[in-house]
């Protein structure tokens, strides 16, 4: 029993990873193409798209690896049965319940990274995503170029005689504010943009200041001199996996579906293993199935089953899809390979 676990499982990694790579690859062609639209908000260099990349990567994996589990292990046993290698077996008088036996520990495994894979790691990923792109559209909203025409910067009026828009480093720099209790002017030799947990940040060196109030003027030199921009980006916070999936009321009703959908979504390879036995045991020499077209039909009706039914039943539909399908899966089982071997 032991050789022949060895020898489906030999079989099942080739085929595994020559689904899982195009299918992934394809999920990350589709994405960066999303990425692309990015660009003419903000701007990003190849380090930034790299970083939004790895936000993003554990979705990706979310989605490709269960379809990949069910879709491989279906080929890997429709293979065995095409050389006659399955009729051996079942002439030596083991069960085709020992197949669902042997799949059933790397399908349960894979069900487990799964659920890790949404309930920690995707919501944790994804604070840290919605943070870096906050932060990005905070400083495109000050794109400072060297112009005859002031900015504002906060409550200040910025004008700026040199300036270098890759390190954001400007030369010349005069700030003026009259809004305080005194007038305020600032004189800079260097300045730099700088981004402080998405609070934007003027920093100024080897400068001096004015200040006049009352017919007094007082005047003051400086080293260094930062500046906040009152124009703060909106963070999200990540404390823990239970506050994210239940103290979020703005948008608890779409994480509550997708707390649903991604649960069921995560039992897909350990429920589909009869269905993965009987659609992959055939006699090659009676019978003849479409499991390419069949494999595509189960998958798009277990998507749809979880979508439709987490919006009638709510988290109901956890239990009323798992043992239909399970019962469903298995009479088609039991009428397709049970019965026959």
């Amino acid at each position: 029993m032991g050789k022949l676990r060895h020898y489906i499982f030999s079989h099942l990694n080739v085929l595994f990873f020559s689904i899982f790579i195009p299918l992934f690859t394809i999920a990350s062609v589709i994405f960066m193409i999303k990425l692309a639209t990015y660009t003419a908000i903000i701007q990003l260099n190849i380090g930034e798209m790299g970083k939004l990349y790895l936000f993003v990567l554990p979705e990706l994996l979310f989605y490709t690896l269960s379809i990949a589990f069910v879709v491989a292990s279906a080929l890997t046993l429709y293979r065995l049965s095409n050389d006659n290698e399955m009729v051996v077996v079942f002439s030596l008088g083991i069960s085709p319940v020992f197949l669902v036996r042997i799949l059933a520990l790397p399908a349960f495994l894979l069900t487990i990274l799964l659920f890790v894979d949404y309930l920690i790691v995707t919501p944790y990923v994804n604070s840290m995503s919605k943070n870096f792109l906050s932060q990005k559209k905070a400083e495109a909203k000050f794109n400072l170029t060297a112009s005859e025409f002031g900015h504002n910067f906060g409550d200040w009026m910025l004008f700026i005689n040199k300036s270098d828009t890759n390190t954001r480093a400007y030369g010349d720099v005069v700030l003026f504010n009259k809004d305080l209790k005194e007038e305020v002017l600032l004189v800079a030799h260097t300045a730099e943009l700088l981004n402080a947990h998405g609070n934007l940040q003027l920093r100024l060196s080897d400068g001096e200041g004015y200040t006049y109030k009352d017919e007094n003027l007082k005047r003051m030199n400086y080293k260094h001199l930062t500046i906040n921009d009152v124009i703060k980006s909106d963070s999200n916070f990540y404390t823990n996996t239970l506050e994210y999936w239940t103290a979020s009321p703005t948008d608890q009703k779409f994480r509550t579906r997708l707390l649903i959908t991604n649960a069921l979504l995560s039992l897909l390879p350990t429920l589909s293993l009869f269905l993965i036995v009987a659609l992959g045991v055939v006699h090659a020499r009676h019978q003849k199935r479409w499991i390419y077209l069949w494999l595509f039909i189960s998958i798009i009706i277990f998507y749809s089953c979880a979508i439709i039914a987490q919006q009638a039943l709510g988290f109901h539909a956890i239990w009323a899809v798992t043992l239909s399908w399970l019962i469903g899966t298995y009479l088609i089982y039991k009428r397709l390979v049970g019965n026959r071997f």
